[in-house]
């Protein structure tokens, strides 16, 4: 089984991302397919977490993932306020919103890191919401590449089960723009 973590602020899109993740795996052909928001005081622009179970087999836990296999950070100055690399197991991959290359992400330790600008791919493909640039989507395109873990076809059928079509179509233009745009670096140690 693979555990995914999402670290996004309120309204970044987190938890539905981690559905749309979810019905892409299960599309994939995992029979084992959760998704599970975290709710709670939280505002537009706190910090949230929700998470992601894809397993070969059922799954019978519906919990909070406490550590990752994997980890999905929406937003880099996240990675100064929450401990992400403590919610990530040994050998685990770490993939953030950054215009940084992953040696220049300032995540040391044993983990794989990829890198991806999907704030700056979302503003040039001009997918926004309320004036806000949409990275939670283009986030799903460097999973893709980082992982190998789903295929871009399936992630763009869960996409249009999920969205009308035309918001489907320029959503998953930012899928394709963030899968060729990722950038990764092997664990260091």
């Amino acid at each position: 089984m693979k555990e995914i973590i999402w670290f996004g602020r309120g309204g970044q899109g987190a938890v539905v991302a981690a559905q749309i993740l979810a019905e892409s795996a299960y599309l994939e052909g995992f029979k084992g397919v959760t998704s599970a928001p975290t709710f709670g005081p939280e505002r537009r622009g706190a910090p949230v977490t929700a998470s992601t179970r894809i397993s070969e087999d059922p799954i019978r836990m519906f919990s909070q993932v406490e550590m990752a296999d994997i980890a999905i950070v929406l937003d880099d100055t996240l990675l100064g306020v929450v401990d992400v690399k403590g919610r990530v197991r040994k050998g685990g991959t770490i993939i953030v919103n950054t215009s940084c290359k992953p040696e220049d992400a300032a995540i040391n330790g044993d983990f794989d890191v990829a890198t991806v600008d999907a704030t700056g791919i979302a503003l040039k493909l001009r997918l926004l919401k309320e004036g806000a640039p949409v990275i939670n989507t283009p986030l799903l395109g460097a999973f893709a590449k980082a992982t190998g873990i789903v295929s871009l076809e399936n992630i763009e059928k869960a996409l249009r089960s999920k969205l009308p079509a035309a918001v489907a179509s320029q959503n998953f233009e930012t899928v394709r723009a963030a899968y060729e745009g990722t950038m990764t670096k092997k664990a260091q140690g």
